[in-house]
This record gives structure tokens, sequence and C-alpha cells, in this order.
């Protein structure tokens, strides 16, 4: 069933017009992408959906029965409750509830009121109550928190005090539990780290609404999304599959409309050629052949639609940088810490000539402070860094410094490199998607990202040999990750980068290395295969690592794991089916007449359910952790 239709729709501000033809459909528990280049569309789309904004033509037709929900910006800015009762008044009308069944409860305890209309109230409540999952809503607040990265700490913080990153996190939460079953996401994932983008995963995966999700985390929306919709040339077209799918299926599309631009550019050509070759004999009848090959000319030019592979084409190769020794830098048991604080200890690694190695750690873990350390912007409090024969760093900070606000992009390059031509500079920008007047804008006039591709191509273009980019991506449209990928795919030198793009570092990873408070940990390949490791529970040998580990005593210790897990999992097993049994025993009591004529009893068999349920609940997640502990632990 469809719940959202959207057809011939035109969008006009002025003069421009942002897009036309626009048609598409969304059914049930469907989650689309919505992906082009930043200013094409997708927000002002949103808010057409939303009703926000008329379409200029067309119509957007929403299912009678749908519940929109669309994640506020700003939500929550100057609320003075606390983080869990924000999100915990997402779940007002069964708060509402809960009152009056205690008030019910209160009454038929003390006898007031017609009992048998306050019992026949409390039995349809309390139905209702559980059929819309009144005995979880609290317990499904926490996890939401939690899975957003929020601390049991930060629950008791007011709204007014967050930052407005975790204003944004609280927000998609509030939304997440709405109840809505058409959600509009605009990048969910920002301001999240990697636990909390999988829990995000996770549910999306489970939800069983729909929802359009613009973002440019590729990966993320590969894992959730089955549809992707691509603004491209003023309209909208759809295509079926994730973000991955859609890029294959794009780019076969887009090798065949090169490949007819080709064939009707040799037909332009040869057409030229009948016209130039007529003009030379000059005589009257060719004269008349001339004309109609113009007119043919003339047709074909009109219809004659430019690909955008041809219109990207981009011809530059980054220049040489000089060799390293083998061993380009070597990190050993670097302790830091900031006050009490302390961010990590003991950590070692070493990156070796032509690594693109990925730094990943949790949020807060210390990873921007461990590349600050190796490019000596600040100490350690212990351990060592030495840098190898010929390494010269370029760092990545984000901060921009060292972009001239009053230069062009394009001066910005060529003064920095004057034996490059201007049409290399013109090139090296193409490749970062500066084009056409975009190379003639000031720096202050640039935005966030414009400014970052910027200074990631002067860092390029600097002879560094050892490039150290902390977040790269960030501020990036998925056009602009794209660019940055293939730049770097060309790059001869070393990397080491922090990032949070999985799909970005699935791209480029030759290494992933895992930072925690005490040490980091080595995975060789890309974030998939670090990924299955640490659902494994494994991970690759260090390379610092001092001794083999003895298999033997290893072996023994998993095994008597195994066994004390398999104990646990059979009496949680147990405990289930007794507390299932108690609940269909005290179900059948509720059921029975004589029991709900008494309200002592009813009363009593209530409270006993909810705690039953409560236990039940209880039980099987920690099932579920045993289920999962035991899995990583193999047959």
């Amino acid at each position: 069933m469809t719940v959202l239709s959207a057809q011939n729709v035109e969008m006009s501000f002025g003069d421009r017009t942002l897009f036309r033809d626009v048609c598409f459909d969304v059914d049930e528990r469907e989650c689309v992408a919505l992906v082009g280049p930043n200013g094409t569309g997708k927000t002002t789309l949103f808010r057409l959906i939303t009703g926000e904004l008329e379409p200029t033509a067309g119509q957007i037709v929403k299912s009678r029965n749908a519940h929109l929900g669309y994640m506020e910006q700003h939500a929550c800015a100057s609320s003075r409750r606390t983080v869990y009762d924000e999100m915990l008044s997402v779940f007002d009308p069964l708060i509402r509830m809960e009152v009056r069944l205690d008030e019910i409860s209160h009454a038929l305890q003390q006898g007031t009121g017609d009992q048998t209309a306050l019992i026949a109230e409390q039995s349809a409540l309390q139905e209702q109550f559980e059929r819309q999952d009144g005995l979880t809503f609290r317990s499904r607040t926490r996890a939401a928190l939690l899975g957003l990265g929020f601390p049991e700490r930060d629950f008791s913080l007011t709204c007014d005090a967050l930052s407005g990153g975790q204003r944004s996190k609280l927000s998609l939460g509030k939304l997440l539990l709405s109840g809505a079953d058409l959600l509009l996401l605009d990048e969910p994932t920002n301001h999240l780290d990697m636990d909390s983008v999988e829990w995000l995963e996770g549910f999306l995966k489970e939800y069983k609404g729909s929802a359009i999700i613009i973002s440019h985390d590729r990966y993320f929306l590969d894992r959730v999304t089955v549809k992707t919709m691509d603004f491209s040339r003023g309209t909208l077209r759809m295509w079926k599959g994730g973000y991955s799918e859609y890029l294959r299926k794009k780019q076969a599309r887009d090798e065949q409309e090169k490949r007819d631009y080709e064939n009707a550019m040799e037909e332009i050509e040869r057409i030229r050629g009948i016209i130039a070759q007529q003009r030379q004999f000059g005589r009257e009848r060719n004269f008349i052949t001339i004309a109609s090959k113009e007119k043919m000319l003339e047709r074909k030019m009109a219809e004659l639609v430019v690909p955008e592979s041809v219109q990207a084409a981009v011809h530059f190769r980054f220049p040489e940088v000089p060799e390293t020794g083998n061993e380009v830098a070597i990190l050993r048991n670097l302790s830091k810490s900031f006050g009490e604080k302390r961010l990590f200890r003991g950590a070692s690694m070493q990156i070796d000539r032509h690594d693109r190695a990925f730094l990943l750690g949790a949020n807060g873990c210390g990873k921007t402070t461990l590349l600050r350390i190796l490019c000596g912007a600040i100490e350690a409090d212990a351990g060592t860094v030495r840098l190898g024969a010929n390494v010269r760093i370029g760092y990545f900070d984000q901060s921009l410094q060292g972009l001239h606000a009053d230069k062009t992009a394009l001066d910005e390059i060529w003064d920095r490199h004057r034996l490059m031509s201007q049409t290399e500079v013109r090139s090296a920008l193409a490749l970062f998607l500066f084009r056409g007047e975009d190379v003639y804008k000031k720096v202050s006039e640039l935005s966030g990202g414009e400014k970052a591709r910027l200074a990631l191509l002067v860092l390029m273009l600097s002879g560094a040999n050892f490039l150290v980019l902390d977040e790269p991506t960030n501020h990036l449209d998925i056009r602009s990750r794209e660019a940055l990928e293939t730049a770097l795919l060309g790059f001869g030198g070393t990397m080491l980068v922090v990032s949070h793009d999985r799909y970005f570092i699935n791209k480029l990873s030759t290494r992933i290395l895992r930072l925690t408070g005490e040490g980091i940990e080595e995975y060789i390949g890309d974030y998939d295969t670090y990924a299955a490791h640490r659902q494994q529970g494994t991970q690759t040998v260090q390379r610092t690592a001092e001794k083999k580990p003895n298999e033997y005593k290893l072996r023994k210790e998993r095994e008597s794991e195994k066994r004390r897990l398999d104990g646990k999992i059979r009496r949680c097993e147990d405990a289930v089916s007794q507390t299932e049994q108690q609940i269909d025993e005290a179900n059948a009591a509720l059921s029975d007449p004589e029991t709900a004529a008494d309200y002592e009893k009813v009363l009593s068999l209530t409270q006993t359910l909810r705690e039953l349920h409560a236990r039940q609940e209880a039980l099987l997640e920690e099932w579920e952790s045993l289920s999962e502990q035991r899995a990583a632990l193999g047959e």
C-alpha cells in the first residue's frame, strides 16, 4: 500500500525552477534514500511533504492514516525538563493511562465510587495500556537514550544545558519513539558516534513504518534503505536498491548515455563535414543540400544532452611526493591525561610506507589528541614518537587555518604553486568540484564544505608525503566525499586518518587501528573486516606484541567460559518458561468471573502481572546478552 505519492511536482522560486516533473511513490515499511548535490532541493521536498510549502505545480498525496514525523532541528532548546523526562514525554498518553489506573486502584482499595464501573474501566484501560506497550515504555525510553549515546549520568541534565548536537540526538530519539509511521529524517547520523549509528540502523531495520532519509552517510544508507531517489538535472529519479546498488546502476546508465552522446557527436561531425564539402562546390543545388543539412544539424544540436560523466571529466594527477623509509612513524607507550581525566595509556603503533591506516575509537577516547601528539602540536605525558627518514607531515584538523579570506579559490592554489599552469590549477580545482565561476569565489564567500575541499587540495599539493587527516569528510556532501576518495586513491604517500565515515573507510583502508584507554588494537583490512572481527570478539595480533599467548591455555579458558555461559543460558530459559507459565495463570485468573467481581483480587493480580512482565523482559534481555556472548566464542 502506498503511504506517500508525488505526482508531477514542480517547485519554483521567482524565475528559478528548482525541480520539475517529480514523481515517486513510497510504500508501507519502505526506507527510501534521498540523495543529490547540495542545493538541488532535498530539504525543500521535505517541506513540501510536511505542507510547510505548496508546490508550484503537481501535488503530494499522503495516505489518510499516515502519521508524519519530521525531526525538529532546534527542538527542546529552551525546555527545563530533564533529558529523561523530555524523552519520556513522547509517551504522555500512556502516562495519563497509568495515572488513571492508579486512581482506579486507589478508589477500589478505599471502596469509593461505583465499584462495578471502576472494575470495568480498569479492565478495558489495562488492556489498552498493555496493547500499546505500556509495560515497556520506560525501558524503551532508557534504551533509546543509551543507544543514542547518552550515559545514565546525563539523564538528569536539563535540556537547556545540552549542546546543539545533544539536542539533535534527543529530538531524533523522540521522533523514533513517537509512533509516527512515516518518518522524514534529515541527516539523522550527524553528531552520532559509530555505536549510536549502529543502534539507529538496528532501530530502522525493525521499524514497522516508512521513512525518507537524507544522509551523506552512504554506509548507513546501504544498511537501511531499499530504494534511492536521486535529484539530478532538475528532476528526480527513483532507483531500486540501497546506495551502492543505485550507484552501480547509475554508472551503467551514465556509460550508456556517454556512448549515445559520442555516437551523436560523430553524426553531428559527419553532417558538418557534408555542409563544408557542399559549400566548396558552390553550386545552386548544393545550397539546397546545405540548408537541409543545417536544419538537421540544428535539430541534432537541440536534442543533444551532454552527460554528467562528460561534463565532470577531469584529467589531473597529483605530483609525486618524496619517498620515505619503510617506517614512517613509530609510537611507543604513549599516555595522555588532562587533569584527572586519563584519555589513554600504553598506546603503541607503527605506520609503514604506503599505509592507509584509519584510527577508530569511541568519542572522547583521545583520537584527535593522539594525532596532535604525532604532529608535534602537543606533548604526551609519557612515551615516544619517532618519524622515519624523509617524512613530511601534512595535517588536516578542520580548523581551516592558513586559507586567505580575501583570495579566490584559484589564487589560493596558484599563489602557492607558480610553476603550475592555469590549466593545471583549474584541473586540480575541478577534481575537488570547483568548476566554472566557482574558481573565482573568494574564500570568505565559500561554504564550510567548500573551504574544507579547498584546504584538502592545498594539503595534497603541499608536497607532504604523510597525510594526517582528522575527520576530512565532515561537512562534505556525497559528491564531495567521492571526489576526495578519488583524489586520495591517486595519492602516492602514506595516510593516517580519523573518520566516522564507514563507506569512506571501506574505500581506502588497508589497516584499522582502534584506540582504547589501554592501548591500540590492530585489524588488517577495511571496516567490514574490522566489524566482523569485533562481532566475533577477536582481533589480529598487534605488531608490537612481545610474546605469542599460550594457545592451549586460551583454548581451555574458552571451553570453561562456554560451559559457564551454557549453564547460565539454561537457567535463564527455565526462568523464562516459569515466568510465562505464571503470566498465563494470572491471566486465566483475571478471566474468571468470580475473580473479576472481587476488586481486591483484581488489584493484586494486576500488580502481579506488572511484576511478571517486567521480570520476563529482564530475563529475555539477559538471555539475549548471554546468547551473544556464547555465539562470539564459537562452537
